[in-house]
């Protein structure tokens, strides 16, 4: 599986209900785009004190690169993007192939 790992940090002005609609928006997208093969999330716990201030990790799974290439345009994952965008601080995005 291709991992697309997506690290929030977000403004220090977005409120509660405010990232609650990021998370809804985000979490709406596996039902809208089918080649999202999986996909999970949480908020950080770690006790290292190291996240710089990134609090919520996505995580969304493809069987391919085509797949990833076509959610990236999608107009369900650009209408969350225009959700996101007002709320947003910083982004960490990483994509890697799952090795076993």
């Amino acid at each position: 599986m291709l991992r697309h790992v997506v690290i929030f940090k977000f403004k220090d002005a977005a409120t509660p209900a405010q990232i609650k609609t990021v998370e809804d928006a985000f979490r709406a997208l596996p039902g809208k785009i089918k080649q999202i093969k999986a996909f999970e999330w949480g908020t950080n716990n770690s006790p290292e004190n190291l996240a710089q201030g990134f609090t919520h990790c996505f995580l969304v799974s493809f069987a391919s690169e085509q797949d990833r290439a076509a959610y990236l345009p999608h107009p369900d994952h650009a209408a969350f993007v225009e959700v996101l965008k007002p709320h947003l601080d910083k982004a960490l995005v990483i994509d890697y192939w799952a090795a076993k």
